[in-house]
């Protein structure tokens, strides 16, 4: 009797070593928890790192690729993905002001400076008289991309510009620029036929751009008004405390992923943390800016 005793506490321990020993991703019910995600490109090589990390803590994580600024959103609202991570705190305020979507920012991830790029300048102190600019034609950006003009200055606005001005708020243009605004995923293709081109830091990448290098100006990393355009991990509101979602936030949030951001972009993007309470009043801020 007591060899059988000691045998069955034998397999006992050994299917308990075992069982905590395991490999599989499992939440602490044992299942893996699966969450889709909507990214605006999706070759950064934080993602791996994150999934990687995400399924030893039983998150199985799926990256749902969208080619246009417009859709991930949407597809959030309806349920089609649980979260994205492709648009700054100015798109996201804009979005939701425009369309009555319950959507709320869970955590801050990069900034990305805008950059002025051309085929044909080293400098913008070379733009002349009469140039074409391409900028992108979504307000958040739009009026970003305007901002970026005054600081290299090739313009002026209005002292009542604010978040989401558009190209009628310039108060000076004194080389008359042509401005053009058009969808940002054509600003790169445009290069040709315009003497600069705003482009947005991700799509200058996906066109072959180093965003850190190839720029002929972008904003300053410096510059304390940089909040609205720091990106972020959105998901519905009804799931801004939904643990596991948080706990993702969390995890893109170490150190390996931000060494991982800035190798990947050669410097062009950096990690920026920022409490719940800075995120909610960052977002607050600006929906009622743009009312």
């Amino acid at each position: 009797m007591k060899k059988l005793w000691i045998l069955c506490f034998t397999i006992l321990t050994v299917a308990l070593l075992s069982a905590c020993g395991s490999s599989d991703a499992s939440n602490a019910d044992g299942e893996t928890v699966k969450v889709k995600i909507g990214v605006n490109g999706s070759d950064g090589a934080q993602w791996p790192i994150l999934k990687e990390k995400a399924a030893k803590e039983g998150i199985e994580i799926e990256l749902i690729e969208f080619q246009d600024y417009t859709l991930p959103n949407n597809a959030l609202a309806q349920g089609e993905v649980d979260l994205n991570a492709f648009q700054h705190f100015s798109f996201l305020a804009q979005y939701v002001n425009e369309s009555g979507e319950d959507l709320v920012p869970i955590g801050s991830t990069v900034f990305a400076p805008l950059g002025i790029y051309s085929e044909k300048i080293k400098d913008v102190s070379e733009i002349k008289e009469g140039d074409k600019i391409a900028i992108p034609d979504d307000p958040s950006n739009q009026a970003r991309a305007l901002r970026l003009l005054e600081s290299a200055g090739l313009i002026t606005l209005t002292d009542d510009f604010g978040l989401f001005g558009d190209p009628s708020k310039i108060a000076e243009n004194p080389l008359n620029l042509e401005i053009i605004p058009m969808q940002a995923q054509q600003t790169p293709r445009v290069l040709p036929d315009v003497a600069a081109s705003i482009i947005n830091n991700g799509i200058a990448g996906q066109a072959g751009f180093s965003p850190a290098e190839d720029p002929i100006f972008k904003e300053s990393g410096d510059d304390a008004n940089i909040y609205p355009y720091v990106n972020l991990i959105a998901a519905r509101a009804e799931d801004k405390d939904n643990e596991v979602y948080k706990r993702i936030v969390e995890l893109y949030q170490e150190e390996d992923i931000e060494q991982a951001i800035l190798d990947d972009t050669n410097g062009g993007s950096y990690l920026v943390k920022l409490s719940q309470e800075e995120i909610e009043k960052v977002f607050e801020d600006l929906k009622e800016q743009n009312k």
